[in-house]
């Protein structure tokens, strides 16, 4: 395997508290096989750019360090220009809030890819680090060893610092939509896998995803808000040609998160949004006893929980 390449992918902002540990964790990785790790700093007002450097002059050949010189570029446009300075036959994700636990997690990934060349994608559980310092691992009870596009469009149940997947970039540029969101993992898997390829869950602990750190996750603390994030990414992909041929799927997939976002708001209540949705809905889809059923059940479980 001297001849594979692995490219990790990291994107950095004013954190200079887990910076160092996130990167040592990188270089813990025992492999038979090169990889680079390639860090998109973007400005940061603290010490994280130093500490980076730092790195990079002890680590010149394992490490690629992007700078934003002038001013901060903001996450996507970090995460576009990051991912396509990534050149390995595989690329993996950790952002430098998070970090990994297992030694061999690179080298367990890369060797059930290189073995099943039928799959694109694999990742592995992780555990939560909460503010508090208190540590629970994510329960994926019901997680199938093997998902395809099919699975995915409907929920990205894929934790980013426990994948790898083909860089399939090499011969097909990521689309230019992606910069329109605040988040750019979910459309890239799907990308990734639109023509062919598996993913594969290994079931094991790889990594620490530290909770309510950084930008998407304070767009998680309205619920409505990201599940209108995740309707614009499907209409966005169900406008890209290149799924054409997964049109039936993501159909669905956006039916599903019209209602989602229905439901979301009623829950927030934001009633009058809620039934903007509601009369789209109706007017664009067949199942209208379904969604008003589910309109309705919404109201009672807001109403029901205030009293």
């Amino acid at each position: 395997m001297n001849n594979i390449t692995v490219s990790i992918f990291m994107l950095t902002y004013n954190q200079e508290q887990f910076i160092a540990q996130t990167i040592e964790s990188i270089l813990m990785q025992k492999t038979n096989f090169t990889y680079q790790l390639v860090i998109g700093e973007d400005c940061s007002t603290d010490t994280t750019r130093i500490i980076c450097e730092k790195y990079v002059t002890h680590y010149p050949q394992k490490i690629k360090l992007l700078l934003s010189l002038e001013k901060n570029i903001g996450l996507i446009a970090n995460y576009m220009r990051t991912i396509a300075a990534c050149d390995g036959k595989y690329i993996a994700i950790c952002d430098g809030d998070d970090y990994w636990i297992d030694e061999l997690k690179l080298q367990k990934q890369v060797d059930y890819l290189e073995s099943h060349p039928d799959f694109s994608i694999v990742f592995t559980k992780i555990k939560r680090l909460f503010s508090n310092g208190e540590f629970k691992e994510m329960i994926m009870e019901n997680q199938k060893s093997c998902t395809t596009f099919e699975d995915l469009i409907f929920n990205n149940f894929i934790p980013s610092v426990t994948v790898l997947f083909k860089n399939n970039q090499k011969n097909e540029k990521i689309p230019s939509w992606l910069i329109h969101f605040p988040y750019g993992d979910w459309p890239t898997y799907l990308w990734t896998i639109k023509d062919e390829g598996k993913i594969y869950f290994l079931d094991e602990v790889t990594a620490i995803y530290r909770i309510d750190i950084g930008v998407s996750s304070r767009i998680r603390k309205v619920n409505s808000d990201v599940v209108k994030v995740n309707l614009n990414i499907l209409k966005c992909i169900a406008n890209d040609n290149g799924f054409e041929h997964k049109r039936a799927a993501i159909n669905e997939s956006i039916f599903r998160a019209k209602k989602n976002v229905m439901a979301s708001l009623n829950r927030e209540k934001k009633y009058l949004a809620s039934l903007k949705m509601l009369f789209h809905i109706m007017l664009n889809y067949k199942q209208k006893n379904q969604v008003a059923k589910l309109y309705l059940y919404s109201i009672y479980r807001t109403f029901e929980k205030r009293n």
